[in-house]
């Protein structure tokens, strides 16, 4: 007998403001879920990177924004999308920031160093830039990234690649991470 459709909901408003990374928890969500349960997430923005993630992964969804910092998504299989209240938006939205452009070699021996301003972006669009811009630097240069927080995903990222960092912890809670190119 099959088990009875439930409804999931988790709140990520808290981790958000306190600067944490929710996206495991929010997949750990995800992975318990049966065909017929629906998901609802509480966050601070508007998720858009999940949004086509959670659509890769064949949900579809609704999203609400109740108050200032408060948006509410709802993720239903895609099967069910007709139990949406809402229209099912048809694209998901791209976000285009023009790649960071490293000096060539022959500009320059000395090392350079690339400056992003991640402070404002939704995950993972931090990630996606950080780790495109040390793509394009050469051997000894620098990515400078100052993030809303500390980037913990990325960090777990740069181990497994090897690349040295350090993280400055900013007064009003962002984060400064230097990163050198190996």
């Amino acid at each position: 007998m099959a088990a009875a459709p439930r409804t999931v909901e988790l709140d990520v408003r808290p981790q958000l403001r306190s600067k944490l990374e929710p996206f495991q928890l929010i997949m750990d969500a995800v992975k318990g879920l049966g065909t017929g349960d629906t998901f609802i997430l509480h966050a601070t923005f508007k998720p858009i990177p999940l949004l086509g993630l959670m659509k890769t992964k064949g949900f579809a969804y609704k999203t609400e924004h109740p108050e200032k910092d408060h948006w509410i998504v709802t993720f239903v299989s895609k099967s069910r999308q007709n139990e949406l209240e809402e229209g099912i938006p048809t694209g998901a939205a791209v976000y285009s920031e023009p790649s960071p452009s490293a000096p060539s070699a022959a500009a320059s021996d000395s090392p350079a160093t690339i400056c992003l301003d991640n402070r404002g972006l939704e995950p993972p669009q931090p990630m996606v830039r950080t780790l495109q811009a040390l793509e394009t630097c050469r051997k000894g240069d620098q990515v400078v990234i100052h993030n809303d927080r500390v980037p913990v995903f990325l960090i777990e990222e740069l181990a497994e690649l090897g690349y040295p960092y350090t993280i400055e912890v900013q007064p009003d809670g962002s984060a400064q991470v230097t990163i050198r190119k190996v």
